[in-house]
This record gives structure tokens, sequence and C-alpha cells, in this order.
């Protein structure tokens, strides 16, 4: 992989693959720019559809800088990172697709950065990101855990089995989910006015339903992937040809 210093010191990695327009991707929490674009299939996808894309590890993921500070995993410090990151390619602008927490960095960039991003692609989000209480108790406590058998909550534990699995620092991720569990600033969606696809899996409670976040977003609709959760989405067929109508518009 490639690196960069982004704005505030923090160094990004990333790998470029492909020719054509851009499309930045944004992967989830504890997850990795392998692991949720390149496993999946997307890079493969996105490459045959004519695009260049590129894809950071998110700062405290993967092989990208991290600390252990929950002040240096802001929605807004991440965005600025794909930012930076256009910058340092030469990229005066890219679509941008993200899943779950990379989602909501997206659409934070397309709230404070519009004029560098077009069609805006919000996957593994959905109503749950309008509850004002969005409690990271459980899944920091998996994270830190000594023994993982210990943790009862089962969704929690889907975490710290990922980022074991994934070879993450958790420390830092812990970090990082305390920062992105912060209320999200919903105010912010009406001012997005770029073309939105928002989508979540029928069965993904972690996200909630699409539709209620879309309805606030003025150029938004929302897609459900049948019989998916949270964790199946993201390779899904259907998805990825929502996603791919949704970009030849």
């Amino acid at each position: 992989m490639d690196h960069f210093v982004s704005d505030d010191g923090m160094k990004i990695a990333y790998a470029v693959e492909g020719e054509g327009s851009a499309m930045l991707l944004a992967h989830g929490f504890a997850s990795t720019h392998r692991v949720n674009w390149v496993a999946t299939g997307w890079t493969k996808a996105l490459v045959q559809a004519g695009y260049r894309v590129i894809m950071p590890d998110m700062r405290g993921h993967g092989e990208s800088g991290r600390s252990h500070d929950r002040a240096d995993y802001t929605l807004s410090a991440m965005a600025g990172d794909l930012v930076a990151l256009l910058d340092h390619l030469g990229e005066p602008g890219a679509d941008l697709m993200g899943y779950s927490m990379g989602a909501m960095v997206a659409l934070v960039a397309a709230m404070e950065a519009p004029e560098r991003f077009d069609r805006i692609i919000a996957a593994g989000v959905g109503a749950r990101l309008l509850d004002p209480d969005r409690d990271p108790g459980p899944v920091v406590e998996a994270l830190l855990a000594d023994d993982p058998s210990t943790v009862t909550n089962k969704g929690a534990l889907l975490f710290r089995v990922f980022a074991d699995q994934n070879g993450q620092d958790r420390e830092a991720l812990a970090a990082c989910f305390e920062a992105v569990r912060a209320p999200f600033p919903v105010e912010g969606l009406a001012a997005i006015r770029r073309p939105v696809l928002v989508v979540a899996g029928e069965t993904d409670v972690q996200a909630g339903e699409a539709a209620p976040l879309a309805a606030r977003i003025p150029a938004a609709r929302a897609f459900t992937v049948p019989k998916r959760d949270h964790m199946k989405t993201v390779g899904d067929r259907a998805y990825k040809e929502a996603v791919l109508e949704f970009l030849a518009e």
C-alpha cells in the first residue's frame, strides 16, 4: 500500500486500482479496505465498470496510523482524510461510497466538502443513525475485554471477533467507536444536495430501515437488500446491482 500524511499528521494507507472516473471507498468499523471492498468483489465490479477505485484504510484501522485518543476519530477528522487523499492524488472530485462507519463519514464529507463529491452511496446505515442515544459501552467493553468468552452481548461480541480476525489494535478501535457513536449531526442531512443512495439490509438491526434516513436527505432514495443482515449485506449482488444502476444514471 501507499501512504500519505493527512492534515492533522495521521498517516493514512491507501490503494488504487483501475482507470477512469474516481470512486472513493470508505470501509466499515473494525474492517480494512481489503476485507470490505476487495474480498467482497466490489473492487473488481467497479474497475470493470470503468472506475479508478481509491481505497484508504481508515485511521485506526489496517495499515493506517492510529492513536488511543477518541478525539482523533471524529467523523469530521475521517471526512478530512478523504478530502486530503483526493488532494494527495490530484483528484478534483469523486463519487463516494461508505459502508457502516464509512457511510457516516461519507455523509459528513458530503456536508462539509460538497464541492468534492458527486454521487454518494451510504450503505449499512439507516434509521438508527437518527437516534441521539447510541450507547458505545457494550462494544467498547467487548473490544477491551481480556477474554472474549466473557462477553455476553452477542452484537458486541461480533465486533470483537471481527476485530481479532482482522488483526486490529483493539484499544484504538475502542477509542474510535466511542467517537463515532457520538450523536450524528442529523441537522446537516438536509443540506446535502448531491444524489444519495441509502442502502441497508432487510434484517440489519444495527442500521435499521434505510427509508427514514433517506427521507432526511433532499436528493436521496433508499434501497433495501432482501434477507441480509449487517455483515452479509456488504458483498450482496443486489447491493452491487443497485449501486451500479445508481452510478449509471
